[in-house]
């Protein structure tokens, strides 16, 4: 039996379900999800094996990417070069649409940059399950998309019902190339476990927050000590302004409190161990507009970064 390989990019628009999709296929919690548009700000890796039943195996590798949007800040620039990157080499491209809502101006500039790519696409009508006995409300969207690009297939789904998913695995398996596995079957994603903790926190901040304070806000991992009982974790919480620090803080410091202890309970869960987890925040002004200090985001920068001081050490 064949065995099917391939790199597939999830592409679509704030809040279509993308990161939902990925942890619905590949059944761990890879990537942070909340109500709020933009949660996800870097290309994240799943890795699906797929075994050998009746037709062929194979292995899909998944890359979640930040919601198409025309960026106005260098934060924003990096976002849509994570997607630019994540498109390139890719397979196949599966670009999710939200099914409950109408083609807009904004969709017009993911097509542009999915055409750009050249690469097979398949149409992804997702949240198929909120139409509540409309969907005869899919075809003019479908037929909008359709007309606009040439789609290999267009598949209704539900991610966050998983409804869809087991003819989507089937199809993407089919359209693949035989090749070989890319990744170790016991593996899930190439994410380090620094980079996943950051996420978690930064997730209970937009569960926690409103207004502009989950967009000023990012999380860098200062300290990461794994031992076999207890993690010991410190990170610091950045913002733009000091009304927002004090949101984050709160009152007698419950906010932080609060924040700390539902990302801790994630992070043991994630490890395997306890966690130790000390926050902070710091304020810094217009993080968002500065390159420097948005390219030290990238945990594969970082990485690179820890790797070299290592060696500089030896």
């Amino acid at each position: 039996m064949s065995f099917h390989s391939g790199f597939v990019c999830i592409l679509g628009r704030p809040n279509a379900g993308k990161s939902t999709l990925l942890n619905a296929l590949v059944g761990e919690k890879l990537a942070i999800i909340s109500p709020k548009p933009q949660t996800t700000r870097n290309r994240i890796l799943g890795i699906l094996e797929i075994p050998k039943r009746k037709g062929a195996g194979g292995q899909v590798v998944l890359i979640d990417t930040p919601g198409v949007h025309r960026p106005d800040s260098s934060l924003g620039r990096k976002m849509m070069a994570e997607v630019r990157e994540a498109l390139e080499g890719c397979n196949l491209i599966f670009l999710i649409v939200d099914a409950t809502r109408k083609f807009e101006q904004g969709d017009q500039f993911m097509l542009e940059m999915l055409k750009r790519s050249g690469t097979p696409a398949f149409l992804l009508m997702n949240k198929i399950d909120l139409l509540r006995g409309q969907k005869g409300k899919l075809l003019p969207i479908i037929d909008e998309y359709r007309r606009l690009h040439d789609f290999r297939e267009t598949i209704p789904i539900s991610a966050r019902k998983r409804d869809g998913l087991d003819v989507l695995l089937e199809k993407t398996l089919a359209e693949l190339p035989q090749g070989p596995r890319y990744f170790p079957e016991d593996q899930v994603t190439d994410q380090p476990a620094r980079f996943m903790t950051a996420e978690i926190i930064r997730e209970q901040i937009l569960l926690a927050t409103s207004e502009e304070v989950p967009y000023a806000t990012t999380v860098v991992i200062e300290q990461f000590e794994e031992g076999a009982k207890l993690t010991r974790i410190a990170a610091v919480i950045y913002c733009e302004r000091e009304g927002q620090k004090a949101i984050l803080v709160g009152k007698g410091g419950q906010m932080l409190k609060k924040i700390g202890t539902a990302a801790r309970l994630q992070i043991e869960k994630m490890l395997g161990t306890k966690v130790f987890l000390e926050l902070f925040v710091k304020v810094r002004a217009n993080w968002r507009e500065s390159r420097e200090f948005v390219d030290g985001l990238d945990w594969r920068r970082e990485l690179e970064r820890l790797v070299g001081n290592v060696k500089t050490a030896e």
